[in-house]
């Protein structure tokens, strides 16, 4: 279906040019932006951001890293964990883009030694742990993760990994096996220390935005489908299966974060694409306001380049050009008295009154009938003074080679419980109350624990009341202990 030749006699200018893909001038104007994205940056900035991220999805990289922002604050999503023995705290991002753990390594160069978040910051030591050891490359984690023996492999030659990526940043290191701590689930709202021994990278070397410490953190952890995740060593040892669930909390800030299988509430499913290194889904068709739109079939195809993703590590939410008009042409049909302003390349308006009663829900329909609702309050983000700007962006301006994918990110999975089954190789969700809590399964015993949501971020040094950060606390049934 080729794009509405009437579109800008339609719709106010402003709109029109954000349809075409044409640069809008500046106004005055700046985000309450802190510190990720520096004043000046806007959509730019997150764009970029996501950019690089979505350049790791498309690229065969194999320990692809990325992480999390929002657009109007500072958004990380990151939970606490202890290595080593003795045990010693890490900060690390939550990532389910991501395939491996890493932390940054006493001996690295170039990494932050503070963070602009107020936390702080540990360095890796392996051999200040008695329970550490380096994995060589001749040892069947290295071989499994590289496919085979590499190339000038002997004994005691430590098996080592680096990611570049498109922007510059870079990190490099070797991987190491040793304990890992976390929160086990033991009763409703009750956790004790659990361990378990896991390998994970020790980050030698960081370079570009991984060395930067405005919004530093010890490491990322990854919850990707690769056999190097944490979750897929756990689940290879027998001791928990591959199921995990995470609500996002950005209205009261907190969230919940567990490994286990979710028995309240219910959450519908829908089929991942097999054979896929991310979590690829099949949308069917797209509603606004209750009117499906006319959509060629091959906006909805899955392959190379193309189709589906879930991901909660990109900030925004990215649709093929042509989707993105007709998203967009449809939430604005019934405004086109509004006048559009560009604040920092976001395409920003001013509306008195309540968007969720003013513009509709857009529904995304997948296979076996799952529907993600997306509300204004989502698609939209405030930046204050009745000001209201776009989340959803132009997949055209992301990349040639992510134009032709939908890319779910943060701002519309935001307040749904979603989970992951990779057991059945299903995802699903639904909408929640991510300040609430959640029962899960302990499938050793049978029983069904209460797990609540939780805020770390109150004992920050410093704490922004309207910050959308959100802190996980990792929670895990208690059949994990070793």
């Amino acid at each position: 279906m080729a794009p509405r030749a009437a579109l800008p006699l339609l719709l106010p200018a402003a709109l029109a040019v954000l349809l075409l893909v044409a640069a809008c001038s500046a106004a005055p104007g700046v985000f309450q932006v802190r510190r990720r994205f520096p004043a000046g940056g806007g959509a730019a900035a997150l764009r970029a951001h996501d950019g690089r991220r979505h350049g790791r999805l498309l690229a065969a990289a194999d320990l692809p890293l990325g992480g999390l922002g929002l657009p109007t604050d500072t958004g990380l999503y990151f939970t606490e964990i202890k290595l080593g023995t003795p045990p010693k705290r890490y900060y690390v991002q939550v990532d389910t883009g991501s395939d491996i753990l890493w932390v940054n390594c006493i001996s690295c160069d170039r990494c932050p030694r503070k963070s602009g978040l107020g936390l702080d910051l540990t360095l890796y030591d392996p051999k200040a742990s008695s329970s550490g050891s380096p994995v060589s490359c001749d040892q069947g984690f290295c071989e499994a993760t590289y496919k085979g023996k590499l190339s000038g492999c002997s004994a005691n030659v430590p098996c080592e990994y680096s990611v570049m990526y498109g922007d510059g940043s870079s990190t490099t290191g070797f991987f190491v096996t040793d304990a890992l701590q976390f929160d086990q689930v033991t009763g409703n709202g009750q956790t004790q220390p659990g361990n378990a021994s896991v390998t994970f990278g020790c980050g030698a070397q960081q370079g570009g935005d991984l060395g930067s410490s405005n919004q530093a953190l010890d490491g990322i952890l990854g919850f990707g489908q690769a056999n190097t995740s944490m979750l897929s060593q756990l689940a290879a040892a027998g001791k928990v299966k591959k199921i995990f669930a995470h609500c996002l909390d950005t209205i009261n800030g907190g969230g919940i974060f567990a490994i286990g299988t979710v028995v309240q509430p219910k959450v519908k499913t829908t089929p991942l694409v097999a054979d896929m290194p991310h979590y690829n889904v099949n949308l069917e068709s797209i509603d606004v306001g209750g009117a499906t739109l006319q959509l060629p079939a091959h906006v909805f195809e899955t392959g190379e380049k193309k189709g589906t993703i879930i991901d909660s590590g990109t900030t925004l939410t990215y649709l093929p050009e042509l989707v993105f008009q007709e998203v967009m042409f449809a939430v604005f049909k019934k405004h086109q008295d509004i006048k559009f302003h560009n604040v920092q390349d976001f395409m920003c308006f001013q509306y008195s009154g309540s968007v969720d009663d003013g513009f509709p829900t857009i529904t995304f329909h997948f296979e076996d009938d799952l529907a993600l609702h997306v509300y204004p309050h989502e698609y939209f983000f405030p930046n204050g003074n009745d000001i209201y700007c776009v989340g959803f962006q132009n997949g055209a301006l992301q990349s040639k080679d992510g134009k032709d994918i939908v890319l779910m990110g943060d701002l519309v999975l935001s307040n749904k419980l979603v989970v992951y089954d990779l057991e059945n190789q299903v995802i699903g969700w639904t909408d929640y109350n991510c300040s609430s809590s959640i029962k899960i399964k302990d499938d050793k015993t049978g029983a069904t624990y209460t797990v609540n949501s939780h805020n770390i971020s109150s004992g920050w040094r410093f704490h922004w009341r309207k910050s959308l950060v959100l802190l996980l606390v990792t929670v895990v049934c208690s059949y994990l202990i070793c």
